[in-house]
């Protein structure tokens, strides 16, 4: 069986919190950041920043808590602690950078 990719599994965890939200929601959501943000859902692992950007501007603040739901949602899918400096501002993009970082460390064992 191939090794799931990180970029795969983030996906996936992007799926799944968005389908919180409801399927119809999650489809719109998907299509507004492919038509208005030029951000197909395949590039999203890529163009994580973009991806947080398009959700802060369909969102507004709201999409603070989209991003904790997907940072809880992958971090529960790791099944590996994620070393995170205790006084450091929680960035959702350095976030996911850590955790693509101890996912590939956790492949490499």
């Amino acid at each position: 069986m191939a090794k799931k990719t990180f970029d795969k599994l983030f996906l996936e965890v992007i799926d799944d919190a968005l389908a919180s939200l409801g399927e119809s929601a999650r489809q719109a959501i998907y299509f507004h950041l492919e038509t208005k943000f030029s951000l197909p859902r395949n590039e999203i692992p890529s163009r994580v920043e973009d991806f947080g950007s398009g959700l802060e501007k369909i969102f507004g603040p709201g999409a603070h808590f989209i991003e904790i739901l997907i940072m809880k949602k992958l971090h529960s899918k790791l099944n590996k602690p994620i070393m995170w400096d205790e006084g450091k501002e929680l960035v959702f993009s350095e976030y996911v950078m850590v955790a693509r970082k101890s996912f590939l460390k956790k492949d490499e064992n």
